[in-house]
């Protein structure tokens, strides 16, 4: 979704840690950023009580989007909203892996360690998957897919619920 939104490098580059801290900064100063050694990988979970900077998001998105791509945006994040749940639960707004290291395991390993929380608190999970070769992944952890998000240009995001256990 990044890399659809901000097509350009340069731009991208410049943009993506604003981009970042406003989706899941938060999750630094909750203690819920989950970092590998070595720095190969890292997923910023927020907590139930916790949310994403939603303000400065849409407006970094409309500062650094082409003007094609802002209406599609403005769909993304309604469709967004409606999927998100009204209940206490964990969000994951970002995972990643270091392309070098991806398929060894390292966001398995991520995703371990923050259910563990999750499972602790009895909480349900939630994410928005926009790269498709994630789901099996998200799947395997016991996220199920409950719905279809996509306006315009945009790529096809698939929100993800994980029932408290």
């Amino acid at each position: 979704m990044a890399r659809w939104s901000l097509p350009d490098p340069a731009r991208f580059l410049a943009a993506f840690p604003s981009i970042t801290k406003a989706f899941g900064g938060s999750a630094f100063e909750k203690g819920t950023a989950y970092i590998t050694n070595g720095f190969t990988g890292a997923a910023l979970w927020l907590p139930p009580g916790a949310k994403s900077d939603e303000d400065s998001l849409k407006r970094l998105f409309d500062e650094n989007t082409d003007d094609d791509i802002k209406e599609d945006m403005q769909g993304i994040f309604e469709q967004m909203e409606r999927f998100h749940p009204t209940e206490p639960h964990w969000y994951l707004p970002m995972i990643g892996v270091d392309p070098t290291h991806q398929g060894a395991g390292v966001g398995s390993a991520l995703m371990t360690e923050a259910l563990k929380a999750v499972d602790r608190d009895g909480s349900i999970a939630y994410l928005e998957s926009s790269n498709p070769k994630n789901v099996s992944l998200y799947e395997r952890h016991g996220f199920e897919i409950i719905g279809e998000i996509h306006s315009g240009s945009s790529p096809v995001v698939q929100p993800m619920l994980r029932r408290a256990r």
